[in-house]
């Protein structure tokens, strides 16, 4: 195994902290009458105003909204400029009664499917039911957060979370009216947000669980004591498969902040990886994974493996804060099995992460069965859900019990942190 040109892990990018601010191109605020679902309108608070990211070049609050994020304002300009099949992203600027910008909210409208990640009997009953109304359960949705991760609160600063969740919640569903969604939807908030969403768990919106991602401790000095630390059964079975894949043509592998160069061998593997998956939501674009290496070099590393000179895997990670994100990854099923790709890339960004002194891996929802045995910990993360009819909500509350996808994944209730959920 080599690795080739690994790039610093310091965060160059000094984001002032802007706690007080206006963003001088919002659109100007209308009457009722005449809204739209670029206006501006009053709630308790002061002032929420729907806007799109261009409204928000010239905007100090913007910046400063998700500067401790690993996904900064960066990231959201990034993927509503290159992730935008099926997105439509709009952001609410939330301003105090003397006109200081709190709170920059990401959201996004998309026609969602309520039943991606249902299984078993009620999976059959919807399949029937579609054949002869094929939008049944497809709705159009509000969705507060990111379409391309977990979601956080766009507070400019921390203290503020709880005004910007109360002051989400007086404005949330009105926006979506006036857009003709009829759900709104906070998306893959963590669990940690529970005290401040109080305001929408308590006042009409179901809480349920998400599909979680999952974390590792690096508290291990290498790889080798890692494996250490894991069951006998499990480190067994990794020694073998990794025999069994040092026997054939060597692998290599490299590490690379930008793929712009190597994005036509690297795209493919990661469609056929989204292909395979039983849940989809977004759906990465070469624009995007270009993208993404230009405007954050500092965080974006991509794993590539290649062997006699073909590419055969590669990973998106993100790095911050001393956490490496695993975000997505491609294989060339040709060779995937036959190498036990999945865990020898495993072997190699952990490896890669202890020796950059990281203390946590994270990695993104599903595939749980192997995560399991690997010694991680559950993520949890939560969907809030409305209805803007409050006639309807309570039937979409009942209904939640049978449609959120933690319910039919067997897997997940063996973590040992499953109660968390």
């Amino acid at each position: 195994m080599t690795f080739a040109n690994p790039e610093s892990l310091a965060d160059s990018a000094q984001l002032s902290a802007v706690t007080t601010s206006r963003c001088d191109s919002l659109p100007k605020r209308r009457s009722p009458a005449a809204r739209t679902v670029h206006d501006s309108l009053s709630i308790p608070q002061g002032i929420a105003t729907l806007v799109t990211v261009d409204n928000l070049r010239d905007c100090p609050a913007w910046r400063a909204a998700f500067r401790n994020r690993c996904k900064d304002h960066r990231f959201y300009e990034l993927i509503s400029n290159t992730l935008n099949e099926g997105f439509e992203y709009r952001f609410i600027v939330l301003e105090d009664d003397e006109r200081v910008v709190r709170a920059v909210q990401p959201l996004f409208f998309v026609q969602q499917n309520l039943s991606e990640g249902v299984g078993g009997a009620v999976r059959f009953a919807i399949d029937r039911i579609r054949r002869k109304f094929p939008r049944f359960l497809t709705i159009k949705t509000l969705m507060v957060g990111c379409t391309a991760g977990a979601g956080h609160l766009g507070a400019c600063r921390a203290e503020d979370a709880e005004w910007v969740a109360a002051a989400l919640h007086s404005c949330l569903k009105d926006f979506a009216r006036a857009a003709g969604a009829r759900l709104v939807v906070l998306k893959d908030f963590p669990s940690q947000y529970r005290t401040s969403l109080r305001s929408f768990s308590a006042n009409g919106y179901t809480r349920i669980a998400s599909m979680p991602m999952t974390q590792l401790s690096l508290h291990h000095g290498d790889f080798e004591e890692y494996l250490q630390s894991l069951g006998s059964a499990t480190r067994k079975n990794l020694r073998r498969k990794f025999r069994a894949t040092a026997k054939r043509a060597p692998i290599t592998c490299e590490v690379l902040n930008d793929v712009t160069p190597v994005i036509d061998e690297i795209y493919p593997l990661y469609l056929a990886v989204h292909e395979r998956s039983k849940l989809h939501f977004e759906k990465l674009t070469p624009e995007y994974l270009c993208g993404l290496g230009r405007e954050m070099p500092e965080r974006a590393h991509f794993f590539v493996w290649r062997q006699e000179g073909r590419a055969i895997a590669f990973s998106l990670c993100l790095v911050h804060d001393g956490v490496i994100y695993d975000d997505y990854l491609g294989l060339d099923y040709r060779v995937a099995f036959d190498l036990h790709l999945y865990f020898y890339t495993l072997r190699d960004i952990i490896t890669w992460a202890l020796a950059h002194g990281l203390h946590s891996y994270c990695s993104s929802p599903l595939n749980y069965d192997p995560k399991l045995h690997l010694g991680c910990d559950l993520v949890p993360l939560d969907l809030y859900v409305t209805h803007t009819s409050a006639l309807l909500n309570p039937i979409l509350r009942r209904a939640l019990r049978y449609l959120q996808p933690t319910k039919y994944d067997s897997v997940l209730q063996l973590f040992r942190n499953a109660h968390e959920l």
